[in-house]
């Protein structure tokens, strides 16, 4: 495919939005960084200049985008997205460029910028984000048995499926001995496969079937430590010949983001089958499933057009006796979500973990009200709920439901081990 036709800026017509998200290293948020806004295609004309609130955070930026039919059109070879570069600063840090950052028409994405403080040699981070698995010319990936054998060494995570708190990616081939490790949640790994793989404009059904792909080929290799098994000391890898395309630095989709938030504990799986099954697929246009039972990309977009669910797409490829799973454990979480949502009203110590948890979140968030862990869902409560949730990516409704609970947990854990380490 000839990957040379991208718009020009004047044929831009539609609109798609992005926010930046700036952290330290320890995942402080940094107030007062600036960020100017470049078209790739001409990185010295600055389009914006932007600065972070308290919770290290920009206003959404609306940036100009190809119409959204191409990223929609199989058959389409016009870049659908258009491509943006940021620098990012701030006082005592080196600064960060992040050019390639993709807008679709109609979307709105997050790039989280880590701040490094001031080095002697005064280096900063370039970081160039790669082509659209669906845009850019990829290796097409190397047919493994869905079922893959499993050495009982008598490790506990044999014994059930388990979903970590990290996944450490592998950043080229498995036998690239040059390629970087990088210790990625697992969350992030998923949102940041989904973004780099479809086009977050398809199908709210095609998306998450394609999330329960992804996060169950990942589940795979995290159950039958697949790469550990042969002696490297990483998860998964960044290579679409092995695995998944993940990006370093890119940004993600919010749209992608919401349903990775709701579904992460979940897999396929086939009865009497202990193991995630490793659920492959192609993009079925620059790569044609050559195999039986994998799952095509633009093929499930197609079905998602025709109002297919998600496990109706799923079962159109894997199979009928294909169901969907959920992990028996969430590595990392102080407390599991009780089954229901916490709102107005709620008491107990649900609540009170709740309030705890993001009281020490208040702490380091200043944009968040100090609450009193008193085990009763109040309006205090809720507006500290509400605020979370506009910092965090969620939909603003002040109910503590599933994504919220364990973004609170994720969030609360980062924090105090950062508080622990640097008392």
């Amino acid at each position: 495919m000839d990957n040379n036709q991208s718009p020009s800026f004047s044929e831009l017509i539609d609109r798609g939005k992005l926010q930046l998200k700036v952290v330290n290293n320890f995942n402080v948020p940094i107030e007062n960084a600036t960020i100017n806004i470049s078209y790739t295609g001409n990185p010295t004309q600055i389009l914006e200049t932007i600065s972070t609130d308290n919770s290290g955070l920009t206003e959404n930026v609306e940036l100009a985008a190809p119409p959204v039919e191409l990223s929609l059109d199989e058959n389409n070879i016009i870049q659908p997205y258009s491509e943006y570069t940021v620098l990012v600063t701030a006082d005592g840090y080196e600064p960060v460029d992040v050019s390639g950052i993709e807008i679709l028409s109609g979307t709105e994405s997050m790039q989280n910028i880590t701040l490094t403080p001031v080095t002697p040699d005064g280096r900063g981070e370039d970081i160039v984000i790669p082509a659209h698995t669906l845009y850019g010319d990829y290796p097409p990936k190397i047919p493994e048995p869905e079922i893959q054998p499993v050495s009982e060494s008598g490790e506990i995570v044999l014994s059930r499926v388990v979903v970590p708190e990290t996944v450490v990616v592998h950043d080229g081939a498995p036998s690239d001995s040059t390629a970087k490790n990088y210790y990625v949640s697992y969350t992030d790994y998923i949102k940041n496969v989904a973004s780099s793989e479809i086009y977050a404009t398809w199908p709210e059904s095609t998306i998450t079937a394609n999330v329960l792909a992804i996060m169950s080929f990942t589940l795979n290799r995290v159950y039958t430590e697949f790469y550990r098994n042969k002696g490297y000391d990483f998860t998964i890898t960044s290579s679409t010949a092995y695995d998944h395309k993940w990006i370093h630095g890119r940004n993600i989709f919010d749209s992608i983001s919401l349903i990775v938030d709701e579904i992460f504990d979940q897999y396929l799986a086939r009865p009497n089958v202990r193991q995630p099954i490793l659920t492959q697929y192609c993009d079925g246009r620059n790569v044609v499933c050559s195999q039986r039972g994998w799952m095509s990309q633009w093929g499930s977009k197609s079905l998602g057009d025709r109002g297919y669910s998600p496990i109706e797409i799923i079962r159109n490829y894997y199979g009928n006796n294909m169901f969907i799973s959920t992990a028996e454990q969430i590595s990392g979480i102080p407390a599991s979500w009780p089954g229901y949502n916490l709102t107005i009203g709620a008491s107990g110590d649900k609540v009170r973990q709740l309030q705890e948890q993001l009281d020490a979140i208040a702490e380091v968030y200043t944009a968040i009200p100090r609450i009193a862990a008193d085990g009763i869902f109040g309006q205090r409560t809720q507006a500290a709920v509400s605020a979370f949730q506009n910092i965090f990516g969620l939909p603003q409704t002040g109910v503590v439901d599933f994504r919220t609970w364990y973004k609170i947990s994720q969030i609360y854990v980062g924090i105090t081990r950062i508080a622990e380490l640097y008392p």
